[in-house]
């Protein structure tokens, strides 16, 4: 059997889920004690009282019955009502008849008028009024009879209290399971906080707590960041080491070579050229997202500020929409470099660049578009990927690098907890790139 469609209408969070784990049990528990002591024990004891009641009703119908007429048959029945502690009163000639009368939650009343219908003949209604007193009518051979009563010699005199005092303790008792478990959940809480920030480029404080099971969970992620951040720390070591002890002989080439002729050494000073442009383009990739902390930054400001930059070289980039205000955490100078990839890569496949900025409250996108020939969608996978050059021969001949640009801001948008999507631009007709953060 599936239970698909229930996952629809389940909680998301743990606490919620929790909590329903806790309350479904006591609310199920306390409907079945309450139905079953209504049911069985409540209304066996009111079949019992009624049937007590009965015997009495019959007694006094007889007195009535034998006597010939109504006012001997009172002062026949005045001895059995006192210590009966009833009243009795005949109804006038041509009056109603008497209907029952009974509350909302009356039950145990209801009860007692089935009974005495099936028991008792010539009973015609019963009233639970407000006043704690029972009303029973029923026939004589002198007329109708209203015959009056203290309700408690029916009914159980408090049957609420089990009810209230259950439903009472059953509160309590969630409430300090409640706080219990908020207390227990608490530790799950901080993990999963640590490990999202962690995601999104962040090392929060974190210290295991809680149960067993928690603390070995949390020991295990701590473990983790640690490795992963001894991974990053040494792919930038050993790349921005082999970045800089290839800048010395490329100096020493470039000295040599200015002792040459002009004409003779120019096509050897262009790969020179070439060697120190990838050597750059390494030493970016090498950086990453990890060589400054996160600080608040207005991405419209940050922008605006790069589109200004190249403008200045006497680039085609222009300012699209922007929405949205506020600021975000992040790592500026990565973010810095990653849009002016975009922007590079834009450029140097087309001839104008077009950034845009959407601010939400969940998000942030950072749109680069361009009007060059793009990416084909069953190459964009492929683009992302480190050394990943999509026409090699061409981007040879135009100097592009080995294919770090859009690796290195689909590193940086990762290391923001973000991502960096490819696709086609609407308007200029080119790539569209988008890099997306969450806030």
């Amino acid at each position: 059997m599936s239970f698909d469609w229930l996952k629809r209408y389940m909680p998301r969070s743990l606490y919620a889920r929790a909590a329903l784990i806790l309350v479904v049990p006591i609310v199920a528990l306390q409907i079945v004690v309450s139905v079953v002591f209504i049911k069985r024990d409540l209304e066996d004891v009111t079949v019992q009282m009624t049937a007590t009641i009965q015997r009495e009703l019959e007694l006094l119908r007889q007195v009535a019955d034998a006597a010939p007429d109504q006012e001997t048959a009172l002062a026949q029945m005045a001895p059995l009502l006192q210590p009966l502690k009833m009243q009795v009163q005949y109804l006038a000639p041509g009056a109603p008849l008497p209907e029952d009368q009974f509350s909302l939650i009356e039950f145990s009343g209801r009860v007692v008028r089935d009974e005495l219908e099936k028991t008792f003949p010539g009973f015609l209604a019963a009233r639970f009024p407000s006043d704690r007193r029972a009303l029973v009518y029923f026939g004589t051979a002198h007329g109708l009879v209203e015959l009056s009563f203290d309700r408690r010699r029916l009914t159980a005199a408090a049957p609420h209290q089990l009810i209230v005092t259950m439903l009472l303790f059953g509160f309590l008792m969630m409430l300090i399971s409640f706080l219990y478990m908020r207390n227990q959940l608490r530790p799950i809480k901080r993990l999963a906080n640590a490990a999202e920030a962690f995601g999104r480029g962040r090392a929060v404080p974190y210290s295991p707590g809680g149960a067993t099971e928690v603390r070995a969970a949390g020991s295990a992620f701590l473990d983790m960041r640690s490795r992963i951040e001894r991974q990053i720390e040494q792919r930038t070591l050993i790349l921005s080491g082999v970045s800089h002890d290839l800048r010395t002989p490329l100096t020493r080439m470039k000295l040599e070579l200015a002792m040459l002729d002009e004409e003779d050494a120019a096509p050897m000073l262009r790969d020179v050229d070439e060697m120190q442009a990838l050597l750059d383009a390494f030493l970016d990739f090498s950086r990453g997202s990890a060589v400054s902390e996160p600080e608040p930054v207005d991405p419209h400001e940050l922008v605006r500020t790069i589109i200004a930059d190249w403008q200045r070289q006497e680039n085609q980039v222009s300012l699209g929409e922007m929405s949205g205000a506020g600021e975000v955490m992040l790592r500026r100078q990565p973010v810095r470099r990653a849009v002016e990839n975009l922007i590079s890569n834009a450029m140097r496949y087309g001839t104008q660049a077009r950034v845009s900025v959407a601010l939400t409250e969940r998000s942030l996108r950072i749109r680069v578009e361009d009007d060059g020939p793009g990416i084909p969608p069953e190459q964009r996978g492929d683009a992302v990927r480190p050394f990943t050059r999509l026409d090699p021969a061409r981007n040879q001949n135009r100097g592009s690098g080995v294919g770090l640009g859009l690796a290195i801001v689909a590193d940086t948008a990762r290391a923001h907890g973000g991502t960096l999507r490819l696709g086609e631009s609407a308007d200029l007709g080119g790539l569209q790139a988008d890099i997306v953060i969450a806030r």
